[in-house]
């Protein structure tokens, strides 16, 4: 029988996950107020209602606890590159009102990724334009600059297909997707994007000759992070009118037992990457694990 008493160890090992944990924080900290800077120089694009302090704050938690391992300069592409998909999936899912609008803002995005200068007055493309640049000054972007503008058309035609799907419904023109169909189109939960931001801007020699093999894990994380993200925030979504994989099915068990596939088909998929790329898949398998616990109790849009 154990005494229950704390042993030295036991108090080093705690004072040490405290500290790494601390650490974490602080890095959260500093992705927060960079965000913070980066919203206030494009006020009309984050409007204080609903970015708030809060939402740059999860943000940031999320990166910095998916790679603790780094500084708070090496998370700065990914923190800003959530901070645009949250821009623009906010201006597609809650201020466009027509298939015209929305197609505007896919096209603005796409002629940024051609290196077309945004319009003056356009604070999206403006943004995604300092976030280009910003990459564009790492050895990796030329040689990967294709993979950046093909995963970030993905992402926006993702935004703009839901929207459709959506909208279709409403009017009673179509029915909404089924559960496969809408996992397909995970790119409008913008985390492929992110960690090719990411590793365009950190990755070393092996990590981005590993980049096919590592995007398509990403595309695995992205399908369960939907999932997840389904299952949290299904009661604000209702009263948002966002589609939801719950609502797609007739039972939530359905969405649930495919959640638990994916993952299994992700820490499957990670076991031939841990042996040249050890950091990026254990940030892969964080991300998973990050939004496993945070959507119990929280949303990146505020409380569920």
């Amino acid at each position: 029988m154990t005494s229950g008493l704390v042993t030295g160890d036991d108090a080093r090992d705690q004072l040490s996950d405290a500290q790494e944990q601390g650490r974490v924080c602080g890095l959260a900290m500093r992705g927060q107020r960079d965000l913070q800077a980066c919203a206030a120089a494009y006020p009309g694009l984050f409007p204080a209602e609903p970015f708030d302090p809060m939402l740059f704050a999860n943000i940031s938690l999320a990166i910095a606890f998916g790679a603790p391992w780094c500084t708070a300069e090496q998370l700065r592409a990914a923190n800003r590159t959530v901070l645009w998909g949250f821009a623009l999936d906010w201006l597609i899912d809650h201020r466009a009102r027509t298939h015209a609008e929305v197609d505007d803002l896919v096209k603005r995005c796409l002629r940024v990724a051609d290196g077309v200068p945004p319009a003056d007055g356009d604070e999206l493309g403006g943004y995604l334009a300092a976030l280009q640049a910003q990459l564009a000054a790492t050895p990796a972007f030329a040689a990967h600059r294709a993979l950046w503008r093909d995963t970030l058309a993905a992402t926006v035609r993702a935004m703009a297909r839901e929207w459709d799907w959506k909208d279709a419904s409403r009017a009673g023109r179509s029915t909404l997707p089924d559960l496969e169909e809408y996992l397909a189109n995970a790119d409008n939960h913008a985390c492929t994007i992110v960690n090719v931001a990411h590793w365009l801007w950190t990755g070393d020699e092996v990590t981005l000759a590993r980049l096919p093999e590592l995007v398509a894990v990403s595309d695995e994380v992205q399908r369960a992070l939907r999932l997840v993200n389904d299952l949290g925030t299904y009661e604000r979504d209702l009263r948002w009118g966002d589609l939801n994989a719950v609502l797609l099915v007739e039972d939530p068990a359905v969405v649930r037992q495919r959640l638990a596939e994916l993952v299994e088909e992700v820490h499957r998929r990670l076991v031939p990457l841990r042996a040249d790329c050890p950091r990026e898949a254990d940030y892969l398998a964080r991300q998973v694990g990050f939004s496993s616990g945070f959507y119990q109790l929280a949303d990146f849009w505020g409380m569920p």
